[in-house]
């Protein structure tokens, strides 16, 4: 997608590098940055300028939405992109909150469907609340679903990057605005992108609604110092190619469906298109 490459190129043209505290890495970095798209056209915002493992990142989501907290439970249904954060992060490793292998935590999908109470108050299920009020076509401007919990980032592998989700509904046409703090552009960022709306599409199925417009809004988006060169030799003079279409397993119908059976099987990216693959050091 044509959008990808510009902002590449603006992390190029304009990036700031920085110092990482965590990963030793540097940064090439600018901040601000958003991807629209219209998805009542039948197509899905996938970049075509190299090869997406697309079926690891609607595996990834609906672990979210199932309220996944181990890195083996993402790899049984085909993501591996936790082992690494899970195991092999030293700061995760020494952390006196880990509850041994796989452990990932207090984030995403925990925090998701869990969000811890005050005192007496049960966690409330963000996802179910949004699912319930959608069907029933309700829209209280608070159909909103963090990932994020400041108070307990301590005890999380990785904080949430793209961290709050946000649903609004026009009559039946089903928005989402989605955030993210921090983007790892050559690795992460086409799996995000494609996570927002694969996330609309199958909120919206499950709730009876139309999925319409998804805006990704990310705040500090870079490139590794080892990913720069890789990402300009490689990728950024590459042409987009034509987008795909996401058909979804029209027998999914309700949340527990998510819960319960759903495989990738389900999901079947229909024309996809793409360059050949490039591989991106991952940085811890």
């Amino acid at each position: 997608m044509k959008a990808y490459i510009d902002i590449g190129k603006r992390i190029l043209n304009e990036g700031v590098w920085l110092e990482n505290a965590r990963t030793g890495q540097k940064t090439l970095a600018i901040v601000g940055a958003t991807f629209e798209h219209d998805l009542s056209d039948g197509t899905v915002p996938v970049v075509t300028t190299k090869k997406l493992f697309w079926k690891s990142a609607i595996a990834e989501m609906l672990g979210y939405i199932r309220g996944y907290g181990s890195a083996a439970q993402f790899r049984e249904i085909g993501c591996n992109t936790w082992n690494a954060n899970a195991n092999d992060n030293q700061a995760w490793l020494d952390n006196p909150h880990r509850k041994g292998e796989d452990d990932m935590g207090m984030c995403y999908g925990v925090i998701g469907r869990a969000f811890p109470g005050i005192e007496d108050d049960e966690p409330l299920d963000q996802y179910k609340k949004i699912v319930t009020d959608l069907s029933n076509g309700i829209d209280d401007r608070r159909e909103i679903m963090t990932f994020n919990h400041p108070n307990l980032i301590h005890r999380a592998c990785l904080p949430a990057c793209m961290h709050t989700h946000h649903f609004n509904l026009l009559g039946d046409d089903l928005y989402l605005e989605s955030y993210q703090r921090s983007s790892d552009y050559a690795l992460g960022q086409p799996f995000n992108h494609f996570q927002v709306a694969f996330l609309l599409l199958i909120t919206a199925q499950i709730t009876g609604k139309k999925a319409k417009k998804m805006r990704h809004h990310l705040s500090n988006v870079h490139l590794y110092e080892n990913q720069v060169e890789i990402f300009k030799s490689q990728q950024v003079d590459r042409e987009p190619l034509p987008l795909p279409s996401l058909k979804i397993n029209p027998e999914i119908k309700t949340l527990e469906d998510l819960e319960t059976w759903v495989t990738m099987d389900d999901f079947e990216l229909v024309g996809y298109e793409h360059h050949d693959p490039v591989k991106y050091p991952f940085t811890v």
